[in-house]
């Protein structure tokens, strides 16, 4: 099933944005100085991909947090984004009861439970996403575009990222036989490994997304860092020879130039200590083509590790477990 959903990736993104087209954002009576989005998992990360593709254009702060709580800042200038898939996510319920306490621009982010149903009840702006797809984290596609769309039609970033975004599409649909060949040579030469993944800064969330579904999708372990961060810390860490770890680099041809170099000298280091080291670039000719370009082959990556492995790619038992026992409290 989940190779099905990876399938239709592209074809999400184009029903995202006709979502998006669609829907009705009214206007806050208070100008809008900083933005708070709400969400978890396959709905948190979206918000990471907006913050990335918007920084070089929106002026005011883009913050995601992940959690029960919101920030003091939180007021009547902010535009709260609450995202929730299922709609009935613990921690961004809790959220939101805290967030309409605050006389912020609210709007709600969900394919339907109960963060649709108080949007409804209590007259805040929502878009509804489809509630056909049944694993959230196949869902990236409709969060990440509704952020954008959200600070499209409130004025706060023009419609560029939206066009590039459609341009997207194209790049994933007439690349799909070579993303998948790639994702296959990179899911052989992650299998038995503990994957490390490195990227720039730029593009910590294409990072992100592909550790998270390592986890979820292939049972995983792995981790994740950036460069130049990493350069400052992490590259002590490797002082010990350790062949069960594999080293990914995300890399793309407009990478700043400084960064490309500390890659290159990081290569060095860590061929000392491991020999798995691959390296993978981007297509695309934007940030948001690359990311698309790069979500879309980490999830493949994903889904041919859970074949590798013999592990059923949706199944989410533990999870599943925690928050059954979480519900006894």
């Amino acid at each position: 099933m989940m190779d099905t959903l990876i399938e239709r990736f592209p074809a999400q993104l184009k029903e995202a944005l006709e979502i998006g087209n669609n829907s009705t954002i009214n206007a806050h009576t208070e100008t809008i100085n900083k933005v708070y989005v709400a969400g978890l998992g396959g709905s948190g990360i979206g918000g990471n991909f907006a913050q990335d593709f918007i920084k070089e254009e929106c002026k005011i702060p883009y913050i995601v947090g992940k959690g029960y709580d919101i920030p003091a800042w939180v007021d009547k200038h902010t535009l709260t984004i609450v995202s929730s898939y299922s709609g009935n996510t613990e921690e961004t319920l809790s959220a939101f009861e805290q967030i309409k306490k605050t006389g912020s621009k609210i709007v709600c982010v969900a394919s339907g439970g109960k963060l649709i149903a108080m949007s409804k009840e209590e007259g805040y702006d929502y878009i509804q996403l489809p509630d056909d797809w049944p694993s959230p984290r196949a869902c990236l596609g409709f969060s990440m575009t509704q952020q954008v769309v959200i600070l499209t039609k409130l004025g706060l970033i023009s419609d560029t990222s939206l066009t590039q975004l459609k341009k997207s599409i194209d790049i994933v649909t007439f690349n799909q036989d070579d993303i998948k060949a790639e994702a296959k040579k990179v899911a052989n030469f992650l299998i038995n490994k503990i994957p490390i993944i490195y990227t720039t800064d730029r593009m910590e969330a294409v990072a992100v997304r592909l550790r998270q579904q390592i986890n979820e999708n292939a049972k995983m372990l792995c981790w994740h860092h950036v460069i130049p961060e990493m350069n400052h810390n992490e590259v002590l860490g490797w002082g010990i020879k350790n062949e069960d770890l594999a080293v990914l680099y995300f890399r793309n041809d407009d990478d700043f130039k400084r960064n490309s170099i500390r890659i290159d000298i990081n290569k060095k280091i860590i061929a000392n200590y491991t020999p798995n080291i691959m390296e993978v670039f981007s297509k695309g000719n934007t940030l948001i083509e690359r990311s698309v370009y790069f979500i879309n082959l980490g999830d493949w990556v994903s889904w041919y590790l859970s074949e590798l492995r013999g592990v059923d790619a949706v199944e989410i038992d533990v999870i599943n477990y925690l928050k059954g026992e979480l519900a006894k409290v």
